[in-house]
C-alpha cells in the first residue's frame, strides 16, 4: 500500500529504481545500518515550515538540518520544524516520519542539501518504516525538481524520522 503512489509515479516516468526491505527502524541511522547503506547515501525527509508553509528539507541521513542555513537560503523570516500534527494529514499514505522527498506527490515544495547531488544514487523511505527506493540521484531531480540549497551541518542527527 505504502509503496503504490511511488512506485506509480516512478514507473509512470520509466525510472529505474530499487525496492529495498527491511527489519522495521525509525531513525534514519538506524535504517541505513540495517540496510548497509551509507548514512549519506540515505536521504532523509525532514518537515519543516518557512513562513508557515509546509516544506521538505531533505539530506543525508547523518546531517541535521541547520533551520538557520535553510531560512537564510529561502530567504524567509522564518523557518521551524513542522510537529506531526501539522504534517500527519498531508502524508495520508505513508507511516508518521517515513515519508518519501517527493513533495510534488503532496503539493510541498522539496528542497534538496547539496551534500545529496554528490553521491550517484539515494535511498529513501518509501512510505513506511520498513521499505526504502533507491534511484539515481539524477532522476531523482528530474522527477521531483527540487531546489539545491546549502542547509544542513554533518552531525549526527538529532531529528528523528
Amino acid at each position: 500500500m505504502h509503496l503504490t503512489k511511488v512506485k506509480a509515479f516512478l514507473d509512470a516516468h520509466e525510472a529505474k529504481y530499487v525496492v529495498i526491505s527491511h527489519s522495521k527502524a525509525y531513525t534514519a541511522q538506524g535504517i541505513a545500518a540495517i540496510s548497509h547503506i551509507s548514512g549519506r547515501e540515505l536521504a532523509k525527509t525532514v518537515i519543516v515550515k518557512l513562513d508557515g508553509d509546509l516544506a521538505m528539507a531533505v539530506l543525508p541521513a547523518s546531517y541535521q538540518v541547520d533551520l538557520e542555513s535553510l531560512r537564510r537560503a529561502t530567504g524567509v523570516r522564518q523557518a521551524g520544524l513542522a510537529s506531526e500534527h501539522e504534517f500527519k494529514q498531508h502524508f495520508a499514505d505513508c507511516e508518521t516520519g517515513a515519508m518519501p522527498p517527493f513533495g510534488n506527490l503532496y503539493g510541498i515544495p522539496v528542497y534538496v542539501d547539496f551534500t545529496l547531488t554528490v553521491d550517484r544514487e539515494i535511498a529513501f523511505n518509501a512510505g513506511s518504516h520498513y521499505e526504502l527506493i533507491k534511484l539515481a540521484y539524477e532522476d531523482f531531480a528530474r522527477l521531483v525538481k527540487p531546489e539545491v540549497l546549502e542547509f544542513s551541518s554533518a552531525r549526527v542527527a538529532h531529528v528523528t524520522l
